[in-house]
């Protein structure tokens, strides 16, 4: 289908056949906007032709440093620049970016370390102590440590290991980059949060990174020389695939290490930040700001929110202070955002609690997506588009993983029937926009990180008065939902709310930890499941 009846002599060449990849996307910014401001970091700033000439020092110092092909290079960073220049630096010398989230726990690192196999971390000193307890507590092989120290933030290198800039110092600016062979070569794995257990290693190919940074530019509305402001911790997605798109525009990347009111403010301000991207917590940080905090700006930002509906009390009040709010939905699995509310001309005269309703909806499939619909996952059908017919959300296209590292089985499961199965429960409105009814597993979604009730469960259920234990996501309006722990104890055992926390606060890292213990006879069914649908109703009136 397609083809002309005789193609000989038409096959694909090195002429007018090259795999995709955002790699491309920095090497033709360093050749046209070569004095364009690439990055911004406080004192720092760099142009696209000094950060291209740091990309290629990194790039040649991994390889000098035994890193080959294939190999994990992982980060455990803040949205700093060595963050924001290993997205190219590693690829560029053919590795695979792994980014550790910063906020988790020893054990969990360790697996990582372990499961991706990592040969070298790049670690800021805040987090070296993690890094290397993680490494201690390692299966296989402890990794290379390259430690970032930040002057600016206060951190200084503790003298254990060799630091990022001395890696620097050692690399050739001029060096050739590996260029992948096949599109479908892994740029990044990205672990889960460990919803249903161990977290999962989700793979990207290159393919699916510049498809994705290339859709965005249109989901956003972006024009030439956009300023991004790296709220969206750059270890979630690999910040949206955000670093990579910047380049693409000429646009400028400014690292915010600290996610507080003044900082944001400030660079709106100071460096005209046009676009930045974050879940509602970070407008409802901005709109509660103290007024010394707060800081005038003349122009429309343009703001991607995402990790749960924002509140439409969030949107009336965030949208006069000059802020234009596009909800957007995704998973880790499909490069982060891969469903955006698009706004409709005929919705402009909506004011309040209307227009946020229509505002808080997930939307459509952005570009680069080939259709992301809600779906009966018994007969693989689409749901009617009567707002009340639940289905599951489901994606297929170039946006979507390549699988789950290093288990077949689960791959193979989540593409089931041609696409890929979210397990997140929605409706279809009319209008074919999709609007999340509940969640089909028991995630929490607090600030915009991914909790596993059953891990949290786990934890508490080993102390030594707990009978039963059962966690659920319970309204937050500064963090969107936290957890909610309902407890049953032994006959005859005492403990108090205060000390479960404790107890939990000792294993879990601080964002995992339950907010609010209820201690109380567990709802069951007959075959003494608990049933979780009622706490989940109760979590919302405490």
């Amino acid at each position: 289908m397609g083809w002309l009846p005789d193609e000989s002599g038409l096959e694909k060449t090195a002429a007018n056949y090259v795999p995709l990849t955002p790699l491309s996307f920095l090497v033709r910014a360093a050749q046209v906007f070569p004095e364009q401001t690439a990055l911004v970091y406080g004192e720092t700033r760099r142009t696209y032709a000094e950060h291209r000439a740091r990309i290629s020092r990194l790039a040649s110092a991994l390889r000098d440093k035994g890193i080959k092909s294939g190999d994990v290079v992982a980060t455990i960073l803040p949205n700093v620049p060595p963050q924001a220049e290993a997205h190219f630096g590693v690829p560029a010398m053919g590795g695979v970016l792994n980014t550790i989230n910063t906020r988790l726990d020893v054990d969990t690192v360790a697996y990582i370390f372990d499961h991706a196999g990592a040969k070298m971390v790049l670690v800021d000193s805040q987090f070296l102590e993690l890094a290397e307890e993680a490494a201690d507590r390692m299966e296989g092989t402890a990794p290379i440590f390259i430690e970032c120290s930040d002057d600016q933030a206060g951190r200084k290198a503790s003298g254990r290991h060799m630091t990022y800039e001395e890696l620097m110092e050692s690399g050739d600016p001029e060096a050739a980059w590996d260029w992948p062979e096949d599109e479908w070569e892994s740029i990044s794995i990205n672990y889960t949060s460990g919803t249903t257990g161990r977290p999962k290693g989700v793979v990207y190919h290159h393919r699916g990174a510049y498809l994705n940074a290339m859709g965005q530019v249109i989901s956003w509305r972006m024009v030439l020389n956009p300023v991004y402001l790296t709220i969206v911790p750059l270890f979630h997605c690999n910040g949206w695939c955000h670093t990579w798109m910047m380049p693409l525009v000429g646009g400028t990347l400014v690292c915010c290490r600290d996610i507080q009111a003044k900082p944001i403010f400030d660079a709106i301000a100071d460096e005209g930040v046009t676009h930045f991207g974050g879940a509602p917590i970070v407008l409802n940080t901005l709109i509660n700001a103290k007024d010394g905090d707060k800081r005038e700006f003349d122009h429309i930002v343009e703001v991607f929110t995402a990790g749960a509906p924002p509140p439409p009390s969030t949107l009336k009040r965030i949208e006069p202070m000059g802020f234009n709010v596009t909800h957007v939905y995704g998973l880790t699995e499909t490069y982060g955002p891969a469903t955006e509310c698009t706004w409709k001309p005929m919705w402009d005269g909506l004011e309040g609690d209307e227009r946020a309703a229509v505002k808080a909806r997930q939307g459509v499939a952005m570009p680069f997506i080939e259709n992301n619909t809600v779906m009966d996952p018994e007969t693989m059908s689409e749901v009617a588009h009567d707002g009340e017919t639940q289905g599951e959300i489901m994606y297929r296209g170039n946006g979507v993983m390549k699988g789950y590292y290093k288990d077949p089985e689960k791959t193979a499961e989540s593409f089931e029937g041609g696409y890929y199965h979210t397990g997140d429960l929605a409706v279809l409105e009319k209008d074919g926009y999709i609007r999340i009814a509940d969640r089909a597993k028991d995630i929490i979604i607090s600030g915009g990180e991914n909790i596993s009730s059953v891990e949290v469960e786990g934890v508490i259920a080993g102390h030594e008065a707990v009978s039963l234990c059962a966690v659920v996501a319970k309204p937050d309006e500064k963090w969107g939902e936290v957890p909610c722990a309902f407890v049953e104890l032994k006959d005859g055992c005492e403990a108090t709310e205060e000390e479960l926390i404790a107890f939990a606060r000792k294993t879990l890292a601080g964002f995992k930890t339950p907010k609010k213990v209820v201690f109380k006879e567990l709802p069951k069914t007959s075959t003494g499941k608990i049933q979780k649908f009622e706490l989940r109703q109760e979590a919302k009136t405490l």
